[in-house]
């Protein structure tokens, strides 16, 4: 693999470099064996508010079920493969800010269509390959908070032949891109539009100042030659999905991490710590690194720097309203490939947050506070004071989480905080198939997680074991994941004992199983919520409007061919909760991936991502002649009224 193709390889293709395993695949020893649990093709898979309503007729070939009345506002979209977005009739579309698109006047201008954006102002323009977001009301004023993943160096070092740093200044300016924006927006004659030199703009990128808080902070493991305290870290990464708090916060979540490091020479650390690169996919190997910021910028350089990548991997909590706050990295909701964040609030009033580790075989975790939360009261403690807990579910359809605590893991809270991988293996967790973003229904007792993809489960080395994760769990086929090689994904939804997310045990079931009736048969096939109407797959972004409807953003195959034939471009559907149906309702351009979902505080317009627009060599928004952009859209209706 030469430097130039790395940058074209997904995060797990690019994890997958730095822990190969043999392939081989026994389908019909994996199948035999799911199969033979009670429940696999039965009761795990149910719409609506309760199993009763699915019976044991959910997947294709077996009992055919009417199609309920549908609830949704619009009219559902075909498929497309074109470059560019589609709503349904009745809705418009119009593009909020794109990837260098100025914040502060003195930046105006500053994107060239050919060469992007110079040092000079990469942190004074809105950031690359926009993900989650959330909007807040601040003293009735409109503030947008919106990630920003990771770079695209081809189309972001346009000077450089393989898009690979030749300076620091190359470094800095990728280092610029990535992060989090805050800005605000104004409605005014021709739509929505970026307030410039707002006070409440800034961006947080690479380079800015954060601190800890929680079991890790000032912990050895944190400290560095630059950072003595082990309190002053630089930099969020990866910014994935996001979330809120009940108090106004923004909780920015860093998943792939690992591929900032590098190491211009032999790495040598302690047993645990190597365990630990192994573990998270931070290779040791000389020279390797996808972005070579080591090359350039020692932070990075695991030989010099061995415990850097132990600051990284957080969720970072951030005050849209006060700009001059320090963001806060909380190390006690743990450190993994953090998607998104959603809350929940326990009956006696304890903060629950809900998040997955985006990998193959890693796994579900909550995070319950030890105080109650109090409109108006002191916040301080709710992300720092709690018990950190991770998800197991039985074929029978219940579930539990297991406190990670010293007593269940044998290992002290600030490696529990650091190495919470190795902490959740060693109490049984599930393995599951990659999980993205969660949402909790707002009027219902309930939440669900994505589970986008993971090929690798029930694969079989050549000894005829079963492939595991990182850290040596097997990906077995299981009920909660119950297709081996599993290229479409599913959505698991569970229901925690009493109606109380603070409570420990859970019941679940399989809102969705996405896959393709038109090409496959039984569990590929799909649940029987999929037809040639709706087809998609690897399910990833994921949130809940006030009306109940679920809104399903999508990143997977967009070839429309052979397993994925139909499903077209990625897209956003809208799912009801208690039918199932499931409808499209936006498709974006090839080559994209659909992400990132909030709207405006009347809930006239929704925000929605569009990511890595040039992957199939397009050059969506801006067309020819300029290189591709992500971007945020505004997506209204033409009668002005209420979506979503």
């Amino acid at each position: 693999m030469t430097p130039k193709d790395i940058h074209d390889l997904s995060a797990d293709e690019w994890d997958e470099l730095n822990f190969p395993r043999p392939e081989g695949n026994d389908f019909d020893k994996v199948v035999e064996r799911a199969i033979s649990r009670r429940g696999f093709l039965g009761g795990v898979l149910a719409f609506g508010s309760g199993a009763a309503v699915m019976g044991a007729g959910m997947l294709k070939g077996t009992t055919a079920m009417a199609q309920p009345a549908s609830r949704f506002p619009f009219t559902p979209i075909a498929a497309q493969t074109d470059g560019t977005i589609h709503v349904p009739e009745g809705y418009s579309w119009k593009t909020l800010v794109r990837w260098g698109d100025p914040l502060f006047s003195d930046a105006e201008g500053a994107f060239d269509p050919a060469a992007g954006v110079s040092l000079e102002h990469a942190d004074r323009v809105m950031g690359e390959n926009t993900d989650g977001m959330e909007l807040f009301n601040v003293d009735g004023r409109e503030i947008f908070v919106v990630n920003s993943e990771y770079v695209n160096p081809k189309v972001n070092l346009p000077h450089t032949e393989d898009g690979q740093p030749k300076s620091l200044d190359d470094v800095r300016i990728l280092q610029s891109f990535q992060g989090v924006t805050v800005m605000e927006l104004a409605q005014g004659d021709d739509g929505w539009s970026v307030v410039i030199d707002s006070p409440y703009n800034r961006r947080i990128h690479h380079n800015t100042p954060m601190t800890f808080s929680g079991p890790a902070a000032g912990h050895d493991l944190l400290k560095t030659e630059a950072d003595p305290t082990g309190m002053a870290s630089l930099g969020t990464f990866n910014n994935c999905g996001s979330g809120r708090t009940p108090w106004g916060t923004y909780l920015t979540c860093e998943e792939n991490f690992n591929g900032y490091f590098g190491a211009v020479s032999e790495v040598s650390a302690d047993s645990m710590v190597i365990d630990g690169f192994r573990r998270y996919g931070v290779s040791t190997k000389v020279d390797a690194g996808r972005y070579n910021y080591h090359g350039f910028d020692s932070r990075f350089d695991i030989a010099t720097n061995p415990n850097e990548p132990h600051r990284a991997g957080y969720i970072v909590e951030i005050d849209p309203a006060n700009p001059d706050m320090t963001p806060i990295k909380h190390t006690a909701l743990g450190r993994f490939k953090h998607e998104n964040a959603a809350y929940g609030i326990a009956a006696d009033g304890r903060v629950v947050v809900y998040m997955g580790d985006d990998e193959r075989g890693e796994f579900m975790y909550r995070w319950v506070s030890r105080d109650v939360y109090v409109p108006g009261g002191d916040t301080s403690t709710l992300l720092v004071d709690g018990t950190l807990s991770v998800a197991v579910f039985e074929d029978d359809m219940s579930g539990r989480w297991v406190p990670l605590t010293p007593a269940t893991t044998g290992m002290d809270a600030a490696h529990i905080a650091v190495f919470t991988r190795m902490a959740a293996s060693k109490v049984g967790a599930t393995t599951m198939d990659r999980p993205e973003w969660i949402a909790v229904h707002p009027n219902a007792s309930e939440a669900y997680c994505c589970l986008t993809n993971n090929s690798r489960r029930g694969v079989l080395n050549d000894d005829g074991t079963v492939r595991t994760n990182a850290g040596g769990d097997p990906m077995t086929v299981n009920a909660v994941n119950p297709r081996d090689t599993n290229r479409y994904g599913q959505i698991v939804r569970w229901r925690p004992e009493g109606g109380d997310h603070g409570a420990d045990g859970f019941s679940w079931d399989l809102y969705v199983m996405a896959g393709n009736p038109t090409v496959a048969e039984g569990a590929q096939a799909g649940s029987a919520n999929i037809n040639a109407g709706n087809l998609f797959n690897s399910p990833d972004g994921m949130v809940i409007d006030n009306t109940g409807l679920i809104w399903i953003q999508t990143d997977g195959d967009d070839s429309n061919e052979g397993d994925f034939a139909g499903m077209g471009n990625n897209q956003m559907l809208a799912g009801d909760p208690v039918t199932g149906r499931i409808e499209r309702f936006l498709t974006g351009p090839n080559g994209c991936e659909v992400t990132g979902l909030c709207w405006s505080t009347d809930r006239r317009t929704m925000f929605i991502g569009i990511q890595h627009t040039g992957d199939n060599g397009g050059n969506w928004p801006d067309g020819e002649g300029s290189l591709p952009r992500s971007a945020v859209v505004a997506v209204t209706r033409d009668d002005g009224g209420l979506i979503g």
